[in-house]
């Protein structure tokens, strides 16, 4: 019964990374905006001594949503991988069922990377976003993605007996 309810929860982050894709695909000039915003660092009164100097090439700030929409289709990607190879190996042995668990780590990890590397560390770390309210908000939905993320990963690399 707790290799299903891995299976299901790794099904859930891909589809949290399929959906965001999705969704900022759908959104592409709307996103754009929003990363231009970010990289513009406007708003930002409370620490007005930035690291870098604002970033207002359309070139980097698309280049910034394609590594964000190619991280966040990793996601869905490798977790739902992952959660097809779970499901392949639910009724074999322990052995079996812990080796095909590679994916889903690897989706979950993915998800890491881009909601704590990506948005936490780069977008509110370096660019300051936790100064906007807009940033601020992003920020606040990254860290429920990297900590549900993070526990289903560590769930999920728990051995089952």
């Amino acid at each position: 019964m707790i290799r299903y309810l891995k299976i299901i929860l790794v099904i859930f982050v891909g589809l949290q990374g399929f959906f965001y894709f999705a969704e900022n695909i759908a959104n592409w000039e709307a996103a754009k905006g929003f990363v231009s915003y970010v990289f513009s660092m406007e708003g930002h009164e409370a620490y007005p001594n930035p690291l870098l100097p604002p970033i207002t090439s359309p070139a980097l700030v698309t280049l910034a949503l394609v590594v964000i929409v190619t991280g966040e289709f990793l996601v869905g990607a490798l977790s739902l991988i992952g959660a097809f190879n779970m499901v392949a190996a639910a009724g074999k042995p322990q052995p079996a069922f812990e080796a095909s668990k590679k994916f889903a780590i690897l989706g979950c990890g993915m998800a890491l990377i881009v909601w704590l590397g990506l948005f936490t560390v780069i977008g509110g770390a370096l660019f300051g976003m936790w100064q906007t309210q807009l940033g601020d908000a992003s920020l606040d939905g990254s860290l429920q993605y990297v900590l549900t993320s993070g526990i289903v990963m560590l769930f999920v690399a728990m051995k089952d007996d």
